[in-house]
């Protein structure tokens, strides 16, 4: 009695232990396991962020510095993201950003790519030089566009 009773713990644990691991692997993958400390914000203005979401990377020469805190409106009617950044960055004042594509049809992140001034930007501070997405409908509908004109002449 009492071996199957000490098997029957032993799965018990098992299982336990399977379902924290997955836990575990659930957060770290959907991003809501913290990510890198942040409390440096920074805000960008885009003319089209194209699929740009919440959480999504924000990267320095390809490495995670930070992420996405929000998207929203502005009063320009241009898409004001709000980025959460590590404290210790010292970023000039003319560093741009970018929104780039993982990929061919991957997520999207947000490049930051730094400037040369000597001043720097501080918290809360607004990032002025801002590429949009490149929205691959819009560049296939130009290029089938352009094409129907040339075959018309």
């Amino acid at each position: 009695m009492e071996s199957r009773s000490g098997r029957d713990v032993m799965v018990g644990v098992f299982v336990l232990a399977g379902l924290l691991a997955t836990a575990y692997l659930s957060f770290s993958i959907g991003g809501l396991g913290g990510g890198p400390p942040g409390g440096f914000r920074l805000v960008v203005g885009f003319d089209e962020i194209g699929g740009l979401k919440v959480r999504a990377p924000v990267v320095i020469a390809g490495v995670r510095v930070g992420q996405v805190a929000s998207i929203d409106l502005g009063d320009d009617y241009r898409a004001r993201v709000l980025l959460d950044v590590g404290p210790t960055l010292e970023l000039p004042v003319d560093t741009s950003a970018s929104i780039m594509t993982a990929g061919i049809l991957g997520d999207r992140y947000v490049s930051l790519q730094l400037g040369g001034e000597a001043d720097l930007l501080a918290p809360d501070d607004e990032i002025t030089f801002s590429e949009s997405a490149v929205l691959l409908e819009r560049v296939i509908g130009k290029l089938v566009h352009n094409a129907s004109v040339e075959g018309e002449e």
